[in-house]
């Protein structure tokens, strides 16, 4: 594929009352500015350690984009800061897949605990035989997706019921015919007090089974 690999993370300033509010209903503002804080800057430095791509650090509110102090914790020298631009989700995915150079585009999100470098680079690979490519979510959202050449730029986002279960249906209603479409494994996000409780015993189980 021509041109360079472009990842963007989205992101919101960490501020508490200002992130996860849907979780923040169920834990408390200070549990879920914790788990954003910790989860974005994770996914900052292993995603932007790595050579293969650019990331992107797309930051709301825009003059955001303009104060490296709000997002020192989690920045390489290598990641981009760039503002989301105005509209809901879905305008401002399509801004980002817009506006950035030529190459292969892949949008994550920065509330997923287990994305790693293996998760993108798998991506990149779905969008050498496919143009566009999805991350299902188990709430029927998604948690990455991707595109190459004219998708880019297509009206993927018209339309599309954001935080409901209908999110990635809609979505892929929106793609034209005949344009091919890679689907990769489901991983969780953490939108709600019961999708926390269920991270959090996953969690547990994991350090339980690493002290065994």
């Amino acid at each position: 594929m021509r041109g360079g690999r472009h990842v963007v993370l989205f992101a919101k300033a960490p501020r508490r009352g200002a992130v996860k509010r849907r979780l923040a209903a169920g834990v408390g503002d200070a549990a879920a500015l914790g788990f954003y804080r910790a989860t974005l800057a994770a996914a900052a430095r292993r995603l932007g350690a790595d050579p293969r791509w650019t990331l992107w650090l797309a930051v709301t509110p825009d003059r955001a984009a303009r104060n490296l102090r709000v997002w020192r914790f989690g920045l390489r020298r290598r990641t981009r800061l760039h503002a989301q631009g105005a509209g809901d989700l879905g305008r401002r995915m399509a801004h980002m897949f817009a506006s950035l150079p030529p190459g292969p585009v892949v949008i994550v999100g920065g509330d997923i605990p287990d994305l790693d470098r293996s998760h993108v680079a798998a991506a990149f690979a779905a969008l050498g035989r496919a143009d566009l490519v999805f991350g299902p979510a188990a709430d029927g959202g998604y948690w990455l997706v991707g595109a190459r050449g004219v998708m880019r730029r297509a009206a993927l986002f018209r339309g599309v019921r954001w935080s409901t279960e209908h999110a990635l249906a809609d979505t892929r209603a929106n793609v034209p015919r005949g344009r091919r479409v890679a689907i990769l494994p489901e991983l969780a996000d953490v939108d709600d007090a019961a999708a926390w409780a269920r991270w959090r015993a996953l969690m547990h189980r994991r350090r339980e089974s690493g002290r065994k």
